[in-house]
């Protein structure tokens, strides 16, 4: 995986982008900030400018990519402010460089970070989502992970304490909260609606435009699952904590569609479910030599205290809650 994207170098990138487009480049490439991704701006020789992002390899397959890029064409056909993918020379919206990584070129989007402020952004949000899920119910995207216990948890879990990443007691420790966690969320997680979804549709993922509005970026972690999982990640805190924003959010939903309000209790069980994503995707990524830069201390002892204290604490809340 990783010597894969060390062939990404300028002279790749340049040549990608101009087959893709048939255009030639000035040599603006600016590196993006992007966690999983590479993620370039540049500018073609006409003064355009686009953003590339080249797909991590062995992450998603072709048709699951393709699935991504349909359900935000069909939101940018419904009027919905997202950023959609260019089609390319090629026919498509999917690229492919010489060492088979898949890229996609998007148009340059200004836009400011949201800010959390009055009542009325919180209603606003709320009926993007709302906007967004009837496109994203629409049809089903078979090659997209399921968000749930059975079809993602189960194995994200085995595979974490397979992985080597923990020893000892620390293992011990992992191995014992984890699948304390399991059973909770394979008895109390209910299957309700399901259908495609933003995925991680955190602030960081929402632009404000000047004269224009809230605009959603960002669809690489599309999936299919309950539509609560798109707002509880807006929140700005634990949900007892957020009951004003989480109404306001709900009040902005209703307004265009319908939200069956029992799926809220099931907020705390999704959250323990992120938590176990990320940490073993996050183990699939430790011999990554950007990933070791960023997170020295991953999988250490003391990172292993934190974050088994960490699902310890999740657990209780869920227990707390009394999720039926």
């Amino acid at each position: 995986m990783q010597n894969k994207f060390d062939t990404l170098v300028p002279d790749t990138i340049f040549a990608a982008a101009e087959r893709a487009l048939e255009r030639r480049f000035s040599g603006v490439l600016l590196p993006l900030p992007s966690y999983i991704n590479r993620v370039y701006e540049m500018e073609s020789c006409r003064r355009e400018r686009f953003i590339l992002k080249f797909y991590r390899p062995g992450r998603w397959s072709r048709d699951a990519l393709l699935e991504e890029h349909l359900f935000t064409l069909e939101c940018k056909a419904a009027e919905i402010p997202v950023v959609a993918p260019l089609r390319l020379a090629n026919g498509t919206t999917l690229g492919e460089t010489e060492n088979g990584i898949y890229f996609a070129v998007f148009p340059k989007r200004w836009g400011r970070a949201l800010e959390e402020g009055e009542d009325e952004l919180w209603i606003r949000l709320g009926a993007l989502l709302a906007r967004v899920h009837t496109v994203g119910a629409a049809r089903p995207a078979p090659h997209r992970e399921i968000l749930a216990p059975r079809e993602n948890t189960l194995s994200e879990t085995a595979r974490l304490l397979s992985s080597g990443v923990a020893e000892g007691r620390s293992l011990d420790e992992l191995s014992a909260v984890l699948k304390a966690i399991l059973r909770v969320l394979l008895a109390k997680f209910r299957d309700g609606e399901r259908i495609r979804l933003h995925g991680d549709c955190h602030k960081g993922n929402v632009l404000e435009r000047p004269g224009e509005g809230l605009m959603l970026i960002d669809f690489d972690d599309m999936l299919t699952g309950p539509p609560v999982q798109d707002l509880w990640l807006l929140l700005p805190g634990p949900v007892e904590e957020c009951t004003r924003e989480l109404e306001l959010l709900l009040r902005g939903y209703e307004s265009l569609r319908e939200f069956d309000r029992r799926s809220l209790d099931q907020i705390e069980l999704l959250r323990a479910m992120r938590m176990i994503y990320f940490l073993d995707w996050n183990a699939r990524q430790r011999s990554d030599r950007n990933f070791r830069e960023r997170n020295p201390d991953w999988g250490s002892d003391s990172f292993w205290r934190r974050e088994i204290a960490s699902l310890a604490e999740q657990l209780s809340i869920i227990n707390h809650n009394g999720i039926s």
